[in-house]
């Protein structure tokens, strides 16, 4: 690293978008990555999507038992 750095042109907050949507990723175990990829190959679906609908499927079950 430099000891000093020039921010004389600097413009605050250039790159900040209020409406801007953070993508988490989400980290599968290598087992449950590859079932989720086989499944959703059959299905001929993207693997987010058929993720997605599991987890929408498990959010409705959680619901419904409150």
């Amino acid at each position: 690293m430099k000891n000093e750095y020039d921010f004389t042109h600097a413009e605050r907050g250039k790159f900040h978008r209020r409406d801007a949507v953070l993508e988490l990723p989400v980290y599968l175990e290598a087992g449950v990555r590859d079932y989720l990829t086989a499944r959703a190959k059959a299905q001929g679906v993207e693997v987010s999507e058929l993720v997605n609908d599991l987890l929408k499927r498990d959010i409705d079950l959680i619901e419904a038992a409150k």
